[in-house]
């Protein structure tokens, strides 16, 4: 193998990728800076739940993160972003005048989960849509799989 090669190869292994299947089920997503930080206070939600504008301003005032100063250097900002935007939902953006900042609020997420009660959003072991391992088993992974959800009983 010459050197061209071990660099291609070297640069595809070390790329940060985000892998959907199943109809958009599981996410298998990989970056590391991007897991580190997202995961400190949160499951690392998938890029592909929001598009990239939505990220683009969510990463621009990560001073107010939902009530928490969620603040990165520069770089490291600049390095989730890239990874966000780039693996960033396709979807037809919400009709709205400013982009969705909860995945919460966009029309798939409301149809996915519109049998789901509004009791069952308000038990103490769920506490809110947002908090996605309370019944995907194995949302950490990024896999939200159907057959994967055990609702708090």
């Amino acid at each position: 193998m010459n050197m061209k090669h071990t660099i291609l190869i070297a640069a595809l292994l070390a790329a940060p990728t985000v892998q959907a299947s199943g109809g958009g089920e599981s996410f298998a997503a990989t970056q590391p800076k991007w897991k580190a930080e997202c995961s400190s206070c949160h499951i690392a939600y998938p890029p592909k739940l929001l598009p990239a504008a939505s990220w683009k301003t969510m990463m621009g005032s990560l001073d107010k993160h939902f009530g928490t100063d969620a603040s990165l250097d520069a770089a490291a900002t600049t390095e989730i972003l890239a990874f966000l935007e780039k693996n960033a939902s396709r979807r037809k953006p919400e009709p709205s005048a400013k982009p969705v900042l909860r995945f919460t609020e966009t029309r798939w997420f409301q149809s996915e989960h519109d049998e789901v009660s509004a009791r069952l959003w308000k038990d103490p072991r769920v506490k809110s849509p947002s908090n996605c391992a309370a019944c995907h088993t194995k949302a950490e992974n990024g896999d939200f799989n159907e057959h994967n959800i055990r609702l708090p009983r």
